[in-house]
């Protein structure tokens, strides 16, 4: 099995290479596309709408439920996320640093795949709860509305950031490859350390770059052929042992048996059941590939892989438009609304899923267009302003403007700081700069020139004819 495992990862990605270059896996690129199905499933199950004695009701239906702890040993695939998203940066940028390109080529490249789809939703969805605001639908409901929609945005911007130190971390990586996970496991596990012996949950938000730049080493171990040699006995020994030592840090240790709960802010358990789905993923790798070629279905597979961000960013809005609808069915021709997690409401969930996914099709296929690249890749180091700190600039505008919609909302103000930051990200800090500088220049010659002209138009014969030579008295 090892040697399988270890001739077929090369094998394709030998075959695998798009027309840029960058190595393909179709096991790490078919799952990655049933995580986002597993997102958008588990997001469409919260949704909870009912109508109680104070009005209408949208709540996270499986909050604070016993028996979804278990469950989201299952459902919680954010790690594998960061694994197959470091596989694939793993590949993209070495094959970038092949052609010369720069760190902060790489950067800006990234940062315009990432930010340009988050504008899109930002106008929109701004736009349309002032719509609903204006309408007369109760604060209340519209700011709900706004903090649903913004709870997935955690994941853009930890990944923007994440992405921004690919070159960073690939190159401690490839210096010590051994070192480097152990480093950031030790900080990750003193950041939980202090949080929970001086109560101070704050601290915990620094592992919202620790724990993933960890999990992110795990992808850089898949790409490099590092986990090929571990044969099938070792991944289940890897896989059994990691779970084991879970459930002793869940139920003997201090930490939620509930792994969502463990995602704010992210916690150690996160990195152990990282371990366990790199050792099943890796396990589960040839027979993935085997289906994705039986099937045929690599073209299918690229085709949403390269809308994958819009249908993270969009799903949510589309679920709250639908819940909205479902408010307005039940009060205009009675459409019941079953209480969260009774039998009526279990039985209505496959249509409930059914419609939701159908939804979000026609919305993708409409905002898709923000996630393509816009024109072929530049020549490596043609990228304007790409250097190293105005890249940095970049990417903290980009990382703040989301960070601006998960703690203030969707409101007018933040919304429009959110665009500004983002538009600095997309665009450019030093291409913002230099517009401004030009406008500035541009502005004080125009008004230097507007002088000068009334200057003359007023010193001139002509004016000096037109004047009365014998005014009026005041």
């Amino acid at each position: 099995m090892t040697d399988t495992l270890a001739g077929s990862s090369t094998d394709a990605a030998a075959s695998a290479r798009g027309r840029t270059g960058v190595v393909r896996d179709p096991s790490v690129d078919a799952i990655r596309i049933v995580l986002l199905v597993v997102v958008f499933a588990l997001h469409a199950m919260m949704c909870g709408v009912s109508v109680g004695a104070g009005g209408p009701v949208l709540e996270n239906a499986l909050e604070q439920q016993a028996w979804f702890g278990p469950v989201s040993w299952v459902v919680q695939i954010m790690p594998l996320f960061f694994i197959a998203g470091g596989f694939s940066s793993f590949h993209h940028w070495r094959s970038m640093r092949a052609r010369g390109a720069t760190a902060a080529d790489y950067v800006r490249a990234r940062l315009e795949r990432l930010v340009r789809p988050a504008i899109a939703l930002v106008v929109v969805v701004a736009a349309g709860l002032a719509a609903l605001s204006l309408a007369g639908l109760p604060a209340e409901l519209v700011a709900t509305a706004g903090f649903r929609i913004g709870q997935p945005l955690w994941f853009l911007g930890v990944y923007i950031a994440v992405s921004a130190l690919v070159p960073v971390m690939l190159r401690a990586h490839e210096r010590a490859r051994v070192l480097t996970p152990l480093v950031l496991l030790a900080a990750v596990v003193t950041v939980d350390v202090t949080r929970l012996s001086t109560g101070i949950d704050a601290i915990g938000f620094l592992n919202l770059l620790l724990v993933w730049l960890l999990v992110q080493q795990f992808g850089f171990h898949l790409a490099d052929g590092g986990v090929d040699g571990l044969g099938r006995g070792a991944l289940v020994g890897i896989a059994g042992g990691a779970l084991a030592f879970l459930a002793v840090l869940t139920v003997v240790g201090p930490y939620p048996v509930d792994m969502l709960v463990n995602l704010n802010p992210p916690t150690v358990c996160l990195v152990v059941l990282g371990v366990a789905q790199l050792a099943l993923f890796q396990l589960a790798r040839p027979g993935i590939r085997a289906w994705v070629e039986r099937a045929d279905a690599s073209r299918r597979i690229s085709y949403v892989g390269e809308r994958a961000m819009t249908v993270y960013l969009w799903h949510m809005p589309v679920l709250i438009v639908l819940a909205g609808l479902s408010l307005v069915a039940n009060s205009s021709v009675g459409m019941p609304l079953p209480e969260p997690l009774t039998a009526a409401w279990w039985a209505t969930r496959p249509l409930w899923l059914g419609v939701a996914a159908a939804a979000v099709v026609p919305v993708v296929l409409a905002f898709g267009r923000f996630e393509r690249p816009r024109r072929a890749a530049s020549a490596p180091g043609a990228t304007p302003g790409a250097s190293v700190g105005a890249t940095a600039i970049d990417t903290v505008c980009g990382v703040a403007g989301i960070a601006v919609l998960l703690v203030f909302g969707f409101g007018p103000v933040p919304a429009g700081i959110s665009l500004a930051l983002l538009l600095v990200a997309l665009i450019g800090s030093l291409t913002v700069a230099r517009a401004v500088r030009v406008v500035g220049v541009a502005g004080v010659a125009g008004i230097v020139g507007i002088a000068r002209f009334v200057e003359l138009a007023r010193t001139s014969p002509a004016a000096a004819a037109a004047r009365p030579r014998h005014p009026l008295p005041l």
